[in-house]
């Protein structure tokens, strides 16, 4: 029974507790974390990381006015507990309930909604820039991890804000750098140096009182500070921050809450930018998410007592598939390389990276880099995968379209995670890269329908001149991947699943399964509904296309991606481009961004499981049923 968390309604509840009650509310903090995670899963290591920082940062800043900006928003679930959401926040991450992540509409506390790495600085210096100009007065400060920390973004961010002097607290979250206790020790005492206002006047008096020697005061006051940069330089872990404009606090200890307070009470009263260091254990407070953080960065239900994932389905994924694939095809070829961008579980190449050290790289979180790195390694006569989420390579799409497509260089992307992902929600769908990449010239597009097909179209994917993208979703495959063959798969050839004449259904990747369950479905009624398996977005398969749709009249396309742009506009584009007149319908995922939930509450909100299409397929035949039979 939570004896402080459910007092806490706002921040400001925070400050008339002592130490040894804050204390209390943050193991109160990690067990309501962990038992909610246990049910709904999330992200728990990182959360669990910060429970103390987040105390302290709520302690010492008056938010809603002032603004504390989450990166990525993993670590975001204390703050939200402690910003009047502990009554909803076993609804974490559940349809219609709080997200995991900080958003914008779900309260005044979360001023920029996150999802997406390394855009903490750049949010927050756009918020003191406004506060500066609109003449306001309040504290801006940014949560960035050490992860976060290696996006090339952050650093462009750190360096306008250096070169602007604007008044910005960072708080580097460490949880992964570890240091011994001598060490720790000596930055402890130089962050007290640093924080002890009698220090700073005892330094200002000293440096006053040299200037006013005659002749050599000034002189003195210049080689003290020489000696002072050079001892820094070896001895202060910050100077690189330093450099680029921004005052170094720390090392310093993540859970202890009075250091924190006192820190950052103390950094408040600066008007320059700031930088204070915080080492955190990632997964703190729960032994099995200590032992093993990353399996605990983001998982699903799970049993609290052994910390084992409740398994809910047997049958492989789509990421699994490839990832066995992808070994077999790399043993076979030693110009096959694999990239990631800090994700090599999520994307399934971790076995590549153990069988192949020598050919994996992991570039940690930087897209941009690590597809234009993928172009060069093309370039220099090697077959690069770059395996990554749909919803991620949005930020190499510059580098896609001029690097990797305009140089028709045979690089490999597999987007995983194509379509609804599921809980993480809006920032993490992958339903715009149908869309976005179909445009692109020089580029081949295909969805596979199962882990057999992916084999298949991986094998034609690094047997092509010329860039490809492989689109798979987070899910199941409908097969059992024990059929370990290769079938052939030719660039732009589509097939044909089931015949018939009096509709056409056309789908690609995770949608043909559902087409064929709804021409089953329609079979009683009399209709006799062909299914086509176009593979390809891009080429399509004309001719098999326009063969159908004359023959029925009346054509459906279904994909799991924005309908705008996608792969039935590009079967609309094609029909018209022909001449050919037919009633067609697009179903795909609408014009809005989607919400969190379970994959399969997301796919009948926007209605595309079976029984969803066939609802919307019979009515919309209603009047223009015409039998071709």
């Amino acid at each position: 029974m939570a004896q402080w968390l459910e007092k806490i309604k706002s921040p400001a509840d925070l400050r008339g507790l002592s130490r040894d009650e804050l204390y209390a509310l943050a193991a109160e903090i990690r067990r309501e974390i962990i038992k909610t995670t246990s049910q709904t899963g999330g992200h728990l290591a990182p959360s669990l990381g910060v429970v103390e920082l987040t105390i302290a940062l709520h302690c010492c800043y008056n938010s809603p006015k002032d603004k504390i900006i989450w990166d990525v928003g993993h670590q975001a679930y204390a703050h939200k507990l402690l910003t009047g959401r502990y009554d909803r926040f076993s609804t974490l991450r559940q349809l219609g309930g709080i997200s995991g992540f900080p958003k914008r509409e779900e309260s005044p506390h979360d001023p920029f909604g996150t999802g997406h790495s390394s855009t903490s600085i750049s949010a927050a210096l756009g918020f003191a820039e406004a506060r500066d100009m609109a003449g306001e007065d309040y504290e801006v400060v940014a949560v960035i991890g050490d992860g976060a920390m290696t996006g090339g973004m952050a650093f462009e961010a750190l360096n306008h804000a250096g070169h602007l002097g604007t008044k910005l607290t960072v708080i580097l979250n460490d949880n992964e750098m570890s240091i011994a206790p001598n060490v720790g020790a000596l930055s402890n005492y130089l962050t007290r140096l640093r924080t002890d206002p009698t220090f700073r006047r005892a330094k200002n008096d000293l440096e006053y009182v040299l200037r006013r020697i005659p002749a050599i005061g000034e002189t003195v006051v210049k080689a003290a500070q020489r000696l002072k940069d050079s001892l820094k330089y070896l001895l202060v872990p910050g100077m690189l921050f330093e450099e680029l404009g921004f005052k170094y606090y720390g090392p310093i200890d993540g859970h202890n809450i009075d250091l924190l307070i006192n820190t950052l009470n103390e950094v408040k009263t600066r008007q320059d930018p700031v930088l204070v260091h915080v080492l955190t254990e990632k997964g703190r407070g729960y032994r099995p998410a200590e032992t093993d953080a990353s399996a605990f960065h983001g998982l699903g239900p799970f049993d609290i007592r052994t910390g084992k994932k409740h398994k809910n389905n047997e049958k492989p994924r789509f990421t699994q598939a490839f990832s066995r694939a992808l070994v077999e095809l790399a043993k076979e070829d030693e110009r096959i390389v694999a990239i990631t961008a800090a994700m090599p579980s999520g994307t399934g190449l971790e076995e590549f990276a153990r069988l192949f050290p020598g050919r994996f790289y992991d570039v940690g979180i930087a897209e941009q880099h690590a597809t234009t790195f993928a172009a060069g390694l093309a370039a220099g006569g090697f077959k690069p995968v770059f395996a990554v989420y749909s919803t991620f390579l949005q930020r190499g799409y510059d580098q896609v379209v001029h690097d990797i497509c305009l140089q028709n260089l045979p690089v490999v992307l597999a987007v995983d995670r194509g379509g609804l992902v599921g809980e993480d929600g809006p920032t993490h769908h992958g339903a715009f890269d149908l869309s976005f990449l179909r445009s692109i010239p020089n580029l081949v597009l295909m969805a596979p329908k199962d882990g057999r097909e992916l084999r298949g179209m991986l094998r034609a994917a690094f047997r092509h001149q010329g860039p490809v993208a492989l689109r798979y979703p987070r899910a199941n495959c409908p097969d059992t991947l024990e059929d370990e063959s290769w079938p052939r798969i030719e660039i732009g050839k589509g097939e044909v699943l089931a015949d018939g004449s009096d509709l056409t259904l056309i789908a690609v990747g995770s949608m043909v399964q559902v087409a064929e369950e709804v021409a089953a479905r329609l079979k009683p009624q009399g209709i006799e509904a062909a299914v086509l398996n176009a593979r390809f977005v891009k080429p399509l398969d004309q001719d098999l296309i326009l063969r159908y749709a004359a023959k029925s009249g009346k054509v459906v396309t279904l994909e799991e991606s924005a309908v705008q742009g996608g792969f039935g506009s590009a079967v609309l584009e094609l029909l018209a481009n022909a001449g050919l007149t037919c009633p067609t319908l697009t179903l795909g995922i609408p014009d809005n961004f989607i919400p969190h939930g379970s994959r399969q509450e997301l796919l009948e909100l926007v209605g595309l499981t079976p029984e969803r299409v066939l609802e919307t397929v019979t009515s919309w035949l209603g009047h223009r049923w015409v039998s071709h039979g």
